[in-house]
């Protein structure tokens, strides 16, 4: 019989973490981890309790995803950004398994209970809720949590791909995806995006920056974040305030580029040239 893992402790934070050297190290600690889905990972849930959302930053990220201008409530995919520092401090740490280093962002399904005002004071909950083997590696998940008191309003559950060699005697597959979709829209993304998005969402992962950094992990020019991505989607498509959505997150979208924004009733999707798939999803009422 499995033991059974411990009891997940809190870590109260009386702020939120800087992602700068959190990036840094846990960059300078990924050539010593080594990838396996039956390896211990942290059972801290990180707190942050009373955060209150900047305007501005807010603001400067409803612009660059195109949610309007005038916030009154916090866009879906805003906690995630929230929620994000406490992650990457969770992922950074020495007991985390994975390397931070080519860690992929494979989905995102997030839960909204009810409208989130952008200016009331929430406590934030962060926690790594295990391990899973991967047809091309091993996945973790995170999962965030938002509460206003005692009520949960907002819940996401993020999953990170570390790839390396498996023996799984199973292949995973991809559920198939349907007829495709219309085309609703047509985006030219430009060459500075990921320095917009990094700017508003704190999130400056070299990849994201500059064709020079992008290079150095094997991409021919910067790529757009993902979060980016499903959350201009989001923007478009418009979510109601209870609301479920899910996104897998397929191949990455080089900047500059251009991209089709693809919909039809609850799903929508993301495409480039050659109808290369960058991105679906669905949203549903709760």
């Amino acid at each position: 019989m499995a033991p059974t893992p411990p009891e997940r402790a809190d870590s109260v934070l009386t702020r939120s973490p800087s992602l700068a050297p959190l990036l840094a190290r846990g960059a300078a600690l990924s050539p010593f981890r080594r990838p396996d889905p039956a390896a211990p990972h942290p059972r801290t849930r990180l707190v942050l309790p009373g955060l209150r959302p900047d305007p501005a930053r807010l603001a400067a990220y409803a612009t660059v995803c195109g949610f309007p201008a005038a916030v009154d409530t916090l866009p879906l995919t805003y906690p995630h950004v929230l929620g994000f520092p406490l992650a990457m401090r969770l992922m950074s740490a020495r007991d985390f398994p994975l390397p931070l280093l080519g860690l992929v962002h494979t989905s995102i399904s997030v839960t909204r209970h009810r409208a989130t005002p952008s200016a009331a004071f929430y406590d934030l909950a962060v926690h790594v809720d295990g391990l899973a083997p991967h047809r091309r590696g091993t996945e973790a998940a995170v999962v965030t949590e938002l509460r206003s008191g005692d009520e949960l309003v907002w819940e996401s559950r993020s999953t990170y791909l570390a790839r390396h060699r498996t023996t799984h005697a199973k292949e995973q597959t991809r559920p198939e995806e349907g007829p495709e979709l219309p085309v609703v829209a047509e985006w030219q993304l430009p060459g500075d995006l990921g320095r917009r998005y990094g700017a508003a969402s704190g999130d400056r992962n070299p990849i994201h920056l500059h064709p020079l950094t992008a290079r150095l992990f094997g991409f021919p020019r910067a790529i757009a974040h993902g979060m980016w991505t499903v959350a201009r989607c989001l923007a478009a498509h418009g979510v109601p305030d209870a609301a479920e959505v899910r996104a897998q997150f397929r191949a990455p979208v080089l900047l500059p580029g251009t991209v089709t924004y693809a919909a039809d009733g609850g799903r929508f999707a993301l495409r480039g040239d050659r109808g290369r798939v960058h991105l679906t999803g669905e949203i549903g009422p709760l």
